[in-house]
C-alpha cells in the first residue's frame, strides 16, 4: 500500500506535537509493513559496490570508507584488471596499488589495508573470503560493518544490520531508535525487523536516503509512508549529524 499524495499544491501538511507523538509510539510496532513499504518505493535495492566476486566486494567495501560508492566504482576496474584476485594482490607493495587508488581519500592507508586484507586471506582461508563474521573482523580493514555488507550481499546471513550514515538517519526519522550509536542503532533496528530480514532493511534505506529522504531536503511528498512516519514534513533537523565546531 502506498502513502496517499501530499494534500494540494500548497505548503506540506504539518504534523501537531500530538500526532507526531502518537506516530513515535506506533513506530517500533509497523517497522515491518514500514519496511515493505519502503521496499516498494525501492524494488531494486542493492549493494551499489560493482563487484565479480567475493573478493572484489570486500575490497570495494573497505575502499568506501568516507567516500562514495560512485567514487569506488571508478576506480575499482583498473585495480581488479592489475590484481584480479586475493593472490596477485598478497604479493603486491601498498606503493604498487596506490596509483590504482588515489582517487580516493585517504589512498595510502587505503592501500596499506587492502593489501593487508589479500595477504591475510591468502594466509589464512587460501584466497577465499571467510563466511563467519569472527573471522571476517579479523581481517586488517575489515570491521563489524564491512563484514555484516559482505556476509548479507553474498548468502544473505549477516550478522546484524548495517548502519552507514543513512541508517542511521532515516531510522532516527522513521522512530525505530533513538540511539546515534551505530552499534545501539543496530541492536534497535535487529529487536524490530526479523533476522532475514536484515540485509534487505539496509539497502532499502540506504536507497532511500540517496534518492528520497536525504539529509538536507528530505521528499517527504514522494515517500511511500509519509503518512505514518514521525518526522513527515519536518525531518530536516532530525537525525542528521551535528555540525563540525
Amino acid at each position: 500500500m502506498k502513502a496517499r499524495p501530499a494534500a494540494g499544491q500548497g505548503a506540506p501538511p504539518k504534523l501537531t506535537p500530538k500526532e507526531r507523538r502518537e506516530r513515535a509510539q506506533r513506530a517500533p510496532r509497523l517497522a515491518a509493513n514500514t519496511l515493505a513499504r519502503l521496499a516498494e518505493q525501492h524494488p531494486t535495492a542493492h549493494c551499489e559496490l560493482d563487484h565479480r566476486s567475493p573478493f572484489e566486494l570486500i575490497v570495494s567495501v573497505v575502499l568506501s570508507a568516507q567516500t562514495t560508492d560512485v567514487a569506488v566504482n571508478k576506480a575499482t576496474p583498473a585495480l581488479f584488471a592489475r590484481f584480479p584476485a586475493a593472490q596477485a594482490l598478497a604479493a603486491a607493495e601498498p606503493s604498487d596499488v596506490e596509483p590504482y587508488v588515489s582517487s580516493l581519500g585517504f589512498f595510502r592507508m587505503k592501500a596499506k589495508a587492502i593489501v593487508g586484507l589479500a595477504r591475510e586471506l591468502v594466509a589464512r582461508h587460501g584466497g577465499d573470503v571467510p563466511r563467519t563474521i569472527e573471522e571476517l573482523v579479523r581481517l586488517p580493514g575489515v570491521g563489524r560493518k564491512t563484514a555484516n555488507v559482505v556476509l548479507g550481499v553474498l548468502w544473505n546471513k549477516p550478522d546484524g544490520v548495517v548502519v552507514d550514515t543513512h541508517v542511521a538517519r532515516i531510522s532516527r526519522r522513521l522512530g525505530w531508535t533513538k540511539n546515534v550509536d551505530p552499534e545501539k542503532i543496530e541492536k534497535d533496528i535487529g529487536d524490530l525487523l526479523p533476522r532475514d530480514q536484515w540485509s534487505q532493511a539496509s539497502h532499502v534505506l540506504i536507497f532511500h536516503g540517496r534518492r528520497c529522504c536525504t539529509a538536507r531536503k528530505p521528499d517527504c511528498s514522494s515517500c511511500y509512508v509519509h503518512d505514518t512516519c514521525p518526522s513527515a514534513f519536518d525531518a530536516e533537523n532530525v537525525g542528521r549529524k551535528a555540525p563540525r565546531s
